[in-house]
């Protein structure tokens, strides 16, 4: 007999290569800007990595606050270049992993781990450029009774995440894009990307355009001096 919420089911397809690496030039900022900015993304978990980029397909675990076991089965799982993304329910009592499993998801080629949860090894991970994204920090261990669930659709802080979806952090934070909009979402972002690198441009030879701002400020009714 099998416990229920204790599976592990079919990893999603591959990803696309291309598309992978069309992502790896874009800041996380530009993805979000054409999700709604409100898609996709959490907010409460940050980087504690070194600063490396992530990016790749989701490999998603499910696991109960505070235990780790499911979280061991994904790192032997995952394939070279997967994200694993661990729902861990927000819970910040036990770490659900530390130095010694990130180093090992590392060595197999993951690239990268995002936790709704604690983390431990805080200055090691620091160290590292493996990325790591966690919503806390403590250092009490973790159970391993399980259950939990692996390749299943989670919730981290309220981004849904699917198996596959494609998966982006930086220094601003990390977000998810389901594979049937990542195509409009990357002609966009980088639409948005190129005319950002303009204003850059502009700012640098001292020809950049204000007059956008008092023009917003008078459609909106502000009176100006």
């Amino acid at each position: 007999m099998t416990t229920p919420g204790f599976r592990i089911l079919p990893s999603a397809p591959p990803a696309s290569a291309q598309i992978l690496e069309r992502l790896k030039k874009l800041p996380a900022a530009n993805l979000s800007d054409n999700m709604g900015r409100h898609q996709g993304a959490c907010a409460a978990l940050r980087p504690y990595h070194r600063g490396a980029k992530m990016v790749g397909p989701a490999f998603t675990v499910k696991v109960p606050p505070g235990d780790n076991l499911m979280a061991h089965k994904a790192i032997d799982m995952a394939a070279p270049g997967d994200v694993i993304v661990v729902d861990a329910g927000g819970n910040l009592d036990h770490a659900i992993i530390g130095e010694i499993m990130s180093s090992l998801a590392a060595r197999r080629g993951v690239a990268g781990m995002v936790i709704d949860g604690a983390i431990r090894d805080r200055d090691e991970i620091g160290a590292s450029d493996f990325p790591v994204y966690a919503r806390g920090v403590t250092h009490r261990g973790p159970y391993k009774d399980g259950p939990g669930e692996i390749n299943v659709p989670v919730s981290i802080g309220g981004m849904v995440v699917h198996p596959g979806d494609y998966v982006v952090g930086d220094g601003d934070g990390v977000l998810a894009i389901a594979r049937d909009v990542i195509e409009d979402v990357l002609r966009a972002a980088e639409a948005q990307n190129a005319k950002e690198q303009a204003t850059l441009k502009a700012i640098a030879d001292g020809t950049v355009d204000r007059k956008w701002v008092d023009e917003t400020l008078k459609q909106k009714g502000c009176r100006l001096p």
